[in-house]
Parts: structure tokens; sequence; C-alpha cells
């Protein structure tokens, strides 16, 4: 059974759930942990105790953490920023992520994944929610961290820009 199958009828969601992005979440501890870091979920239904699916809102920005280990430690480390999109438009997949969305960074191995944690802090330490930042900081961070250099920090004065220029834009 899929997620806009489930929603209730008196939902106040079910007018947009063509347009939800489902992220399923897993918790099996110390072995596969998926999170959202930061976004802005619109509802969440409980699979089993271990698996819940959170949808989330057109064009909403959201950081999913996919952690997997076995008994000799990290096996697999991923940290996605994705803006989900509308139907109709163009996405990328991602896993546990239907049906996609517009990556924005992507990073593997948790030295980057702990890097890019640490970005997230200090823009939350400025007091800017992380899903109101710029798109192209998040591309930056990931071109950045791609070619081994470090990203330009995100501050308030380049906030207040995008947020300026989303005003003339809109």
């Amino acid at each position: 059974m899929t997620g806009r199958q489930a929603i209730g009828h008196d939902s106040p969601a079910i007018a947009q759930a063509g347009e939800l992005t489902e992220v399923e979440l897993v918790w099996v501890e110390k072995q596969t942990e998926h999170w959202i870091r930061f976004g802005h979920e619109t509802s969440e239904r409980l699979i089993d105790r271990r698996r819940r699916i959170v949808t989330i809102a057109p064009e909403s920005v959201f950081a999913l953490v996919r952690w997997a280990a076995n008994r000799f430690g990290t096996v697999s480390s991923h940290l996605y920023v994705v803006r989900t999109v509308r139907p109709g438009k163009g996405y990328q997949t991602v896993p546990s992520v239907v049906p996609g969305g517009d990556i924005l960074l992507h990073v593997a191995s948790w030295p980057k994944v702990e890097r890019v944690l640490s970005y997230i802090d200090a823009i939350e330490a400025l007091r800017i929610d992380p899903c109101a930042v710029a798109p192209d900081h998040w591309r930056h961070v990931h071109n950045r961290l791609a070619t081994g250099e470090p990203p330009r920090p995100y501050t308030l004065a380049r906030h207040r820009a995008w947020l300026k220029r989303q005003e003339v834009s809109q």
C-alpha cells in the first residue's frame, strides 16, 4: 500500500496528496539509520516500530541522512540536501525518496557527512532555518567538497540577498 492510499479522507493533505514527496525513514539501532536532519514534514505515517514515512510539501528543502553499519563499523553514510518538486517537473532519484527531487547536495563517507552536519549547525547558529538557505549555497558546498576545497560560509548578508532576490522574482 502506498502512502498516498493511506492518507485518510479527513486529512488536510488529501487535496495535495499527489504533490507530496514521501521519505521512508528507518531506525534499526547501530545497524541502519535514516533520518531527516532538517525539513518541514507535513505528515507522518508509522509502518512499524522501525519504519515510518514522512511527507514533505512541493518546493521544500530537506536534508536526509542515510547511515548503515555492520559488526566491523560504518559501511555506508550519505547526506542529501533535496528540494522537492511538483508533479510533472523533472527530478533525480534519491534512495528512500518518492518520487525523488532536485539534489542540491550529496556527500558520501562519514567524514564528509560530519563536515556538512557542522556547516548546517553553523547556519542554525546564525538563527537561519537551513530550509530557507539559498539553493545555490547547497550546490556551492557540494561542488567545493567534491573538489576538496572548503566552502565559503553562509552569512546573514548572503541570506538577506537571497530573500531580496526571492521578493523581486515573485
